[in-house]
């Protein structure tokens, strides 16, 4: 790829066409200038490719490779030097108020005391109109189950109260893709020690030094986010100065945007960013800005931030922010108000996504279409279990099969059957000898030694978890809510919710059909994204085609795959033929639209 042009009083590099493709989802974390954190969904991968950091400092030290351009900006000739040189949907809400947690100067007009907090609302409005949708992520990973793309990681440098929210919004709002993820630097500030809370009470402790953030933690995270894995963000309290004891959940993205006042300090962290754009704005402005913001959103007053800015916040500006822009790929004066050089970074980014083969116009994968269509051999494979098919389970079938069954003997022998499949599911559980005593004498019997959780595909999957619980004891439960494009016919994920410490057990993901499998690839994807093992899921569906089973058990060989009946056939339409109908419609009782079908729960015509 060639040299990019940047900007102005705009002293920039160009990264490389680095690897690093794009996936679908998430959540956003909230900084010092407002970016809110919202939990979610969802994430998408790459791995961790280091690339050439840029070097090059002001114009005095340029390169040979560099050259120089003349751009006609907003204030006249605006000099640009260029050199060669080696990102979850979440909403991006400016200033937005939180209520995470108790603060103790509630009477105070406080805007956002925390960095995180959850937003009311699932997409944002852009200046044209154009919806960026938090919720709602397509496939990010092939028929195979390997990711398709990795993120785009934008870093966003530059001293407190410089405008870095407002590049990042702007970036948000003219990029046209649905799926961003913004993490703030703010969520890393370590705890402070109970002289160190003496200290800041008094103004005295410096939040802008290096030492006040846990890079750690924050170069971990990041790592995670650029390989697709669910990450916990931390919340930091302004007026505590502690964490909430409940983290935020990030999950992915095609673009990834970093931002913080110290972005560029860590050298690990640098080699993860893609783009560095270093947000240079006048001292006086930003000392204005900080006031109104720490006057108005944080309960401050004047004197106190005054000195702080005085002792603190201008040294370390001074001695590690300033610095950063010798590292930066691009240097934006005046903020957000440059907008010949938010053109160019946007020019740049797109440019980075079209070689990375992002188009956002289209879908780039017609999962369901492949995997109706997937040839595979007669036999079925080995990893699926079929309850077997005795007069009682055949009879089962009969019940919910007839489209002249009522819904409460729809509901009485659904469960009766999701009864006989779960208990089915715990033969293919560890188990351990044990030694009990009996009234009369002891008895060599064996005891459950794994830990299980139950994982059900909303709506359809949510009708096996009562069978679940009364066969597991305390069972802890989680959802995924995945539906289905009505334009593309893709699955799309819009909700997660997952117990803590996945890793540790067998998980029984429960979805009532199987047709395609498009569904439950996706869960299975997102459970392997959560670091849940591939032979520790067991795909748990009462009914399942033989075109899902064969996609399945391609793409995951060690996932379990239990049902207690098989169809061979599907539909133009992807439904089960002959099916049991939309099974949530007729269990929920619920009318089915005429335009609408569930991504996995429908298959014959039923009254």
């Amino acid at each position: 790829m060639g040299p990019c042009t940047t900007v102005t009083g705009l002293y920039a590099c160009t990264p490389p066409c680095a690897s690093g493709m794009l996936s679908n989802t998430t959540s956003t974390t909230a900084g010092r200038d407002g970016i809110k954190k919202e939990e979610v969904l969802l994430p998408p991968h790459s791995g961790s490719e280091d690339s050439d950091d840029c070097a090059g400092d002001l114009p005095g030290d340029q390169e040979p490779n560099e050259r120089r351009v003349k751009i006609l900006g907003d204030n006249g000739l605006i000099h640009a030097s260029c050199t060669s040189s080696g990102s979850s949907v979440n909403e991006l809400s400016c200033r937005s108020g939180s209520g995470d947690s108790p603060t103790p100067r509630t009477a105070l007009n406080r805007n956002r005391t925390i960095s995180g907090s959850k937003s009311e609302d699932h997409l944002m409005t852009t200046s044209d109109g154009r919806k960026v949708y938090t919720k709602g992520r397509p496939p990010w990973y092939d028929r195979s189950g390997k990711r398709l793309k990795k993120p785009y990681l934008i870093g966003i440098c530059g001293g407190s109260a410089s405008g870095k929210t407002t590049v990042a919004k702007k970036i948000i709002d003219r990029l046209e893709m649905p799926w961003v993820t913004v993490l703030s630097m703010d969520s890393f500030y370590k705890v402070l020690s109970p002289e160190d809370h003496e200290l800041a009470a008094e103004n005295n402790y410096n939040f802008d030094h290096p030492d006040a953030f846990d890079f750690e933690a924050l170069h971990e995270v990041l790592a995670r986010l650029r390989q697709g894995k669910s990450v916990e963000v931390p919340v930091y309290d302004f007026t505590t100065h502690s964490r909430d004891k409940n983290p935020k959940v990030m999950y992915g993205a095609d673009v990834l945007i970093f931002e913080g006042i110290l972005a560029f300090h860590n050298e690990e962290i640098n080699k993860l960013i893609d783009l560095k754009i270093f947000v240079d704005t006048d001292s006086d402005t930003r000392l204005a800005r900080r006031l109104q913001r720490d006057i108005e959103e944080r309960g401050r007053d004047i004197a106190g931030v005054l000195k702080q800015y005085k002792d603190f916040v201008k040294p370390a500006f001074d001695s590690f922010i300033a610095p950063c822009m010798k590292v930066a790929d691009i240097i934006v004066p005046r903020g957000g108000d440059n907008y010949v050089a938010i053109d160019l970074i946007l020019r740049q980014i797109t440019q980075q996504l079209t070689e990375r083969g992002y188009d956002a116009s289209k879908s780039f994968y017609n999962q369901r279409h492949e995997m109706s269509h997937f040839e595979a051999s007669e036999e079925l494979p080995e990893n699926l279990t079929v309850v077997k098919e005795s007069p009682q389970v055949k009879g089962l079938h009969t019940f919910i099969r007839n489209r002249e069954t009522y819904r409460d003997e729809f509901i009485f022998y659904s469960e009766r059957l999701m009864r006989i499949l779960i208990e089915n599911a715990m033969e293919h559980m560890n188990y351990e000898k044990v030694t009990v005593e009996t009234t009369n004498g002891s008895y060599e019997g064996c005891r459950l030694t794994d830990e299980i959780c139950g994982i059900s595909i909303m709506r359809a999957g949510e009708t096996l978890e009562k069978s679940v619980r009364s066969v597991v004891k305390d069972c802890k439960m989680g959802k995924i809510l995945i539906q289905t494009n009505q334009k593309t016919m893709e699955p799309e994920l819009y909700y997660l919710r997952l117990p803590k410490n996945m890793e540790r057990f067998k998980v029984l993901l429960l979805d009532a059909t199987v047709a395609t499998g498009a569904a439950a690839m996706m869960a299975i994807r997102i459970l392997l994204d959560h670091d849940v093992k591939e032979e520790n899921i067991f795909v748990v569906s009462l009914l399942m085609a033989t075109s899902g089973i064969h996609s399945l058990a391609y793409a995951f060989p060690k996932v379990k795959l239990l049902t207690s009946a098989v169809d061979e056939h599907l539909n133009e339409s992807y439904h089960i033929i002959p099916g049991i109908g939309n099974f949530g419609d007729r269990y929920f009782g619920t009318d089915p639209l005429s335009d609408f079908s569930d991504d996995e729960d429908y298959g014959a015509n039923y009254r």
